[in-house]
């Protein structure tokens, strides 16, 4: 089996200083896990020159689009690392997907409005990447065997040399500003609890979207960002068009390696406070929410179902429930669900069946999306979508993009949403959506 090399590079426990040495080539994208403020996760990815980048055609089935993402990992090649070397890519693919494709995998209408015209998937495939592991204090450049060696020396140089200096800025030419009022949230509430108490539903995250005109450089959005808001699933992506997403999401949607999964649903939240004691009583109170519980339940029973349609019969299993999981802005309530790969399936299968994440839609799932469709008035385009990886020998993972940016165009957007669910309020789901959000907001309007 051909085996990847490896260079090592000085650690930084902030990719920042590396990926400014790419941050303006094309296709260039940094799966970043916060360090060193974030603690959760292990591994800091950034790449740029892809190969090639997919994006779905016109009228592309979800599943023909994901068989041509095989063809492009096949067509690059099975390697391995090198032994006794734990990294999680050997080269492949890495962007996005947008919310919006799970259109290509379930049959949906087309009532909210595709008003920003943004790709439904966009992955390029890299046979290069810096790879930073914070549990060894390791920074090395990962080379795939089929990369050329004048290539290999070429980034060697580009990473060995100082990093250039970033003046570029970022500013906003007016307040972010929601799209809907309350009132119209108001109604969109009402029509939710209408659905539910028919029957139609258990539950509905419903989502509001805040946007701004804007100029400059979104990296340096980002980086402001990451300073208050670090989370452990983190990504930047310069798009063809110039376009950029800029996501500071704390959760997990999938993760397959070796043949076992985990996804790692959020539901349930609270602020934070600076008061010490009414930061612990608001993560009590969370605890012992029985709305919120039942909300994470729901979502629960929902992704062992999603994973139980690519994984062994009887795999499937719930080792963590109603955890607590805490972040600058916000407390969370978080559960794992877990599975083995039934044979024969893949990572690629993992999305076909389970895209996209459960928590973010809510149960049952095609009907919780088809309500979306109706009740919001613009397409999510990236937010509660994925960025993801899937390298050569099948390994993935995966975020749920939620409090996340996309600059395109001029403009940014931000969304924020929450659970509906029968005893639900409507103001306080209303003033969740903002709370999600305040931090990103607050921070890109004092740029």
């Amino acid at each position: 089996m051909p085996t990847c090399t490896l260079h090592p590079l000085p650690y930084l426990a902030d990719p920042a200083a590396y990926f400014a040495r790419i941050r303006l080539a094309p296709g260039a994208v940094m799966l970043d896990s916060a360090r060193p403020t974030a603690e959760r996760g292990r591994f800091d990815l950034l790449s740029a020159w892809p190969l090639q980048t997919l994006t779905p055609q016109a009228a592309e089935l979800g599943e023909t689009y994901l068989q041509r993402l095989r063809a492009s990992l096949d067509e690059l090649g099975r390697a391995e690392l090198p032994k006794g070397v734990e990294l999680p890519f050997a080269g492949g693919l890495i962007g996005y997907l947008s919310y919006d494709f799970g259109r290509r995998l379930e049959p949906l209408p087309s009532l909210a409005a595709n008003d920003l015209g943004m790709a439904d998937a966009s992955l390029g495939l890299y046979a290069w990447a810096l790879i930073s592991d914070h549990q060894l204090e390791r920074s090395q450049l990962l080379f795939h065997p089929s990369l050329a060696d004048a290539e290999r020396q070429r980034l060697i140089n580009l990473f060995e040399a100082p990093a250039p200096a970033c003046t570029a800025q970022f500013s906003l030419l007016a307040p972010m500003r929601g799209d809907i009022s309350a009132d119209d949230y108001h109604q969109a509430f009402d029509r939710v609890q209408a659905y539910i108490h028919a029957g139609d539903c258990y539950q509905i995250n419903l989502t509001q979207r805040f946007r701004a005109p804007c100029q400059g450089d979104p990296w340096q959005a980002y980086q402001a960002i990451r300073q208050v808001c670090p989370t452990p699933f983190s990504g930047f992506q310069v798009l063809d068009d110039g376009s950029a997403l800029l996501s500071f999401s704390p959760e997990r949607f999938i993760r397959a390696s070796g043949g076992q999964v985990e996804t790692r649903p959020i539901k349930g939240t609270r602020p934070r406070s600076a008061d010490a004691a009414q930061d612990a009583r608001n993560a009590a109170e969370l605890l012992e929410s029985s709305k919120d519980r039942s909300e994470n339940l729901m979502i629960v029973d929902l992704l062992r179902n999603d994973l139980g349609r690519t994984c062994k019969t009887g795999s499937v299993k719930v080792p963590e429930l109603f955890s607590l999981e805490s972040y600058p802005n916000v407390h969370h309530l978080v559960s794992s669900v877990t599975g083995q790969l039934a044979e024969g399936n893949d990572a690629l299968d993992l999305i076909a069946g389970s895209f996209p994440g459960g928590s973010i839609t809510g149960a049952p799932k095609i009907r919780a999306m088809q309500i979306i469709d109706e009740l919001e008035p613009s397409r999510r385009a990236l937010y509660c979508g994925s960025l993801l990886y899937v390298d050569v020998r099948g390994e993935m993972d995966s975020s749920i993009a939620i409090r996340s940016l996309l600059v395109k165009d001029g403009q940014v957007c931000c969304w924020g949403g929450g659970a509906v669910v029968a005893d639900s309020e409507w103001r306080a789901e209303y003033e969740e959506s903002i709370t999600k959000v305040k931090v990103l907001l607050d921070t890109l309007q004092s740029l």
